[in-house]
């Protein structure tokens, strides 16, 4: 299992990484530039939480490390790990369908609430878990 030591960085393929649920402490990192947004990220072993230009992007319960995160419209991917299985919530837009994917398998059609917030439950272990969400 890996971590984001650096709490959070760009990668080369233009994606996001972020997170450390090794940290027995909450760790944040502000003001961080990515793709001409700004980020803020806080994690440690109980929450990973991410703001993209102070509005509410990513939350996992508990702490949960994210790789290769790449979000367009109408389409968010990301792998994720942690220790243990997490609940995940993310941003997106407001009462809209989506078509979720979880390690390859259909997780179903999902709807967000009135804040564009959508939780799923996701089942880590060894290896990266990936995580498809496409708008239906």
């Amino acid at each position: 299992m890996s971590t984001v030591s650096e709490l959070i960085r760009s990668e080369a393929d233009g994606s996001l990484s972020f997170g450390d649920y090794t940290l027995g402490e909450k760790a944040k990192l502000d003001n961080f530039a990515h793709s001409g947004d700004v980020y803020k990220v806080k994690t440690f072993k109980e929450i990973t939480k991410l703001e993209k230009n102070g509005v509410f992007a990513y939350e996992s319960v508990p702490g949960t490390a994210v790789t290769g995160m790449k979000a367009t419209e109408g389409s968010l991917s990301f792998s994720v790990e942690g220790p243990e299985d997490a609940e995940i919530t993310v941003g997106l837009d407001e009462e809209t369908s989506y078509d979720v994917k979880i390690g390859g398998a259909d997780a179903g059609t999902m709807m967000t609430n009135l804040g564009g917030k959508l939780t799923i439950s996701v089942e880590l272990g060894e290896d990266p878990v990936s995580v498809e969400i496409q708008k239906a």
